[in-house]
């Protein structure tokens, strides 16, 4: 009788069945996921945040775009990488999973759609800040795009207090920054990830945004009503960015950062904004720039190169 006690007790404690918001539909989960694939390492490394390589069948989207970093290297282990840029539903059936972790844009694009996954029952846990691609009424991008991401899969996979612990920390870290900022005027910053006729950066609805204002200061393409979208340098130009970020791909994208850097220092418009006059950048990388972990040190970073006399 005791041991049937523990047993019940145990199976309630587990927390399942548990329900989410999935870019404003319900989605229930009766059990946690034991074959999740992953697209990108932003993403994968939510997942490995919370020790959950056991439950992954397959990684996707990495070493088409950025060179295999070290230290992801070292948490994916013996994970395979099922496509090295997006993944066919081919693909994907081929490792039979019961979940997709992805967003749009993010792994989700042609016929890799949830609604095609779930006729093969494969759920589809789709990141929130994609979900403006498919919903227009959504909330401008904050850091709750990271915080509730990483509670929603603490919660799918039965890891919530330790998604929480998580989250509690990141919480506490960009609070400390936001205290050495407080009072500050925002510098204005402009994000430059690729293209030279039109520049691909981040509007209001893109993790940037969070990013900037978290570290005090202010994207001057938050009235882009987009997420990642390209705009027009006349436009960029005017704004008078003060600071600019520069997406650091890998040194064979487009020169890279420097290529970028280099772009700007030449362009008949940008070469005269206090930014490019003054040389004041920050490389940081895609999985910095792209919700993830990795965003509380682009915060870290960002803010100590905006306001270096407040952390001294």
């Amino acid at each position: 009788m005791a041991l049937l006690v523990m047993i019940s007790g145990y199976a309630g404690a587990s927390g399942f069945p548990v329900t989410i918001d999935n870019c404003g539909q319900s989605m229930t989960f009766t059990k946690a996921p034991k074959r999740m694939v992953v697209h990108d390492i932003n993403m994968a490394e939510m997942a490995f945040d919370l020790h959950l390589q056991p439950q992954m069948v397959g990684v996707s989207g990495i070493s088409g775009w950025y060179k295999n970093i070290p230290a992801f290297t070292r948490l994916q282990g013996s994970i395979p990488e099922i496509a090295p840029k997006d993944p066919s539903m081919e693909t994907l059936l081929a490792v039979k999973p019961d979940l997709f972790f992805a967003g749009w844009n993010y792994g989700l694009r042609g016929d890799v759609t949830p609604q095609a996954l779930a006729k093969f029952n494969i759920k589809t846990l789709v990141l929130t800040e994609s979900c403006i691609r498919v919903d227009n009424h959504r909330p401008r991008a904050s850091m709750d795009l990271l915080y509730g991401d990483m509670l929603r899969l603490g919660k799918v996979f039965g890891k919530e207090e330790a998604a929480l612990k998580l989250v509690k920390s990141w919480k506490k870290q960009v609070a400390d920054i936001k205290t050495k900022t407080a009072g500050l005027k925002p510098m204005r910053v402009f994000l430059y990830d690729s293209g030279e006729d039109k520049p691909f950066t981040s509007g209001a609805y893109a993790m940037p945004t969070a990013i900037i204002e978290a570290a005090g200061g202010k994207n001057v393409m938050d009235t882009l009503n987009k997420s990642w979208a390209t705009t027009n340098w006349e436009s960029v130009a005017a704004s008078e960015p003060e600071f600019i970020i520069l997406m650091d791909y890998q040194s064979d994208y487009n020169g890279g950062a420097d290529g970028l850097r280099r772009f700007l220092e030449q362009h008949p418009l940008m070469k005269n904004t206090p930014a490019v006059r003054y040389h004041r950048y920050l490389k940081l990388k895609y999985q910095e720039l792209t919700p993830g972990p990795a965003n509380i040190t682009a915060i870290n970073k960002l803010a100590r190169a905006l306001y270096p006399a407040a952390f001294n």
